[in-house]
């Protein structure tokens, strides 16, 4: 997050150094940071003063005098939202991003803005009563839509009805009384990844997310690249067949559509009801439905039909790769969300199309791996965008 003065620059990259690396002595931090120590001194007195951080005790010596340890205080919390078609997760971190208590729960995004968000303050307030925290610094939530970064709300969400410009981050912080940010679930998972995942310290990479919906975070020189509207990286909805299925979004023939976690659940009870695939059979007379996971437990099993869903679902999610590889040259691509668990199936795939379809140049040292993180990506993310907001603000 970008600050205001130069005072402020300084206080958030105290906090952050804190936060990444654990206490440190006011002499390390000067070190660290290249600022002169009166300067320093200055910052971390007011930093004492509005309880961001405390003393720690007496560092190893130097050499002389002993300095004073300094860490973040350790009654600062964060919330992280995770908001998924199908689920809520929710983590209260303290402020080196540790978790304190998790909740996870399954809800429909399209029950709207006011039940699923309700739900939310309660999983938080459960998290309260349980010890927690007492108060927020900030919350970070990501949904699963385009966002307006700048102005905290979703816009035209295709698979999130009555989510359209709503409030998310003002109603949020008005319930909690801290700063809220708000950003679309596969940034937040690009994030996570960036902080702790496969992706750490990489600067420019695509985080692939593929689930009920498909789309794409994209880190370019550190940073998270939004687009103008916040709508970058929406590769769901690139049309990979033009007589294919008619997307949530209206249109015909998008990846989402032709491969999301829906549209592979669609083509299974096809493959079921056809009689192309006994084991997807199986399982739609033991459960009365069939999920992506059927379809995966069934490749895993060699049933050949399933396997072959897999292979075109890979290969139009490397197709649309491909050409992002080729316009972006990122240096690695990660693969996460829910369908990631069809595993190496699904990898294999998508590599083989994008190291065959984008120049050598381009992928001649490009690793196309899994999420590290998994499921957690996106909560760690969302607490790295809450941290970075609570650092930024004035002290």
């Amino acid at each position: 997050m970008s600050t205001t003065t130069r005072s402020d620059s300084l206080q958030a990259r105290l906090l952050r150094l804190l936060r990444d690396e654990g206490p440190r002595s006011r002499a390390e931090l000067a070190d660290r940071l290249a600022v002169p120590r009166p300067r320093l001194l200055t910052e971390l007195n007011r930093l004492l003063q509005v309880g961001r951080i405390r003393e720690a005790g007496p560092a190893a010596s130097r050499g002389g005098r002993r300095s004073t340890l300094v860490e973040l205080d350790p009654d600062l919390r964060f919330a992280a939202i995770d908001l998924g078609a199908t689920s809520i997760d929710v983590e209260i971190t303290n402020g080196r991003l540790e978790t304190v208590a998790a909740r996870s729960e399954p809800f429909d995004i399209r029950s709207g803005p006011i039940p699923v968000l309700t739900r939310v303050n309660e999983m938080l307030a459960k998290c309260a009563t349980e010890g927690s925290h007492q108060r927020l610094a900030a919350i970070g939530i990501g949904v699963p839509g385009p966002v307006s970064y700048r102005e905290g709300m979703p816009v035209s969400p295709p698979i999130m009805p009555g989510w359209d410009r709503f409030p998310v981050r003002d109603a949020l912080a008005q319930e909690h009384g801290c700063p809220v940010v708000v950003d679309n679930d596969v940034n937040i998972m690009a994030v996570g990844e960036r902080y702790g995942g496969v992706a750490r310290s990489v600067d420019d990479f695509l985080f692939v997310k593929i689930g009920t919906g498909i789309g794409c975070g994209i880190f370019l020189n550190g940073e998270v690249y939004r687009g103008n509207d916040g709508c970058a990286g929406d590769i769901g909805h690139i049309q990979v067949d033009a007589h294919g299925p008619v997307c949530a979004c209206g249109n015909v023939g998008c990846l989402e559509a032709a491969f999301g976690g829906a549209a592979l659940a669609r083509d299974a009870l096809a493959a079921a009801r056809s009689g192309a695939s006994a084991a997807l059979a199986e399982r739609l007379q033991l459960n009365g439905t069939l999920t992506a996971r059927d379809v995966g437990a069934a490749a895993a099993a060699g049933d050949v039909t399933c396997i072959q869903l897999i292979r075109d679902g890979g290969r139009r999610v490397g197709s649309v790769l491909a050409g992002l590889v080729s316009f972006i040259n990122p240096s690695m691509i990660v693969i996460g969300g829910g369908l990631a668990e069809l595993g190496h199936i699904l990898l294999a795939e998508i590599r083989s199309v994008v190291y065959r379809r984008s120049l050598p140049l381009a992928t001649g040292n490009l690793p196309v791996v899994l999420s590290e993180l998994g499921s957690r990506a996106g909560v760690v993310g969302a607490a790295v965008l809450a941290s970075e907001l609570a650092y930024g603000q004035p002290s």
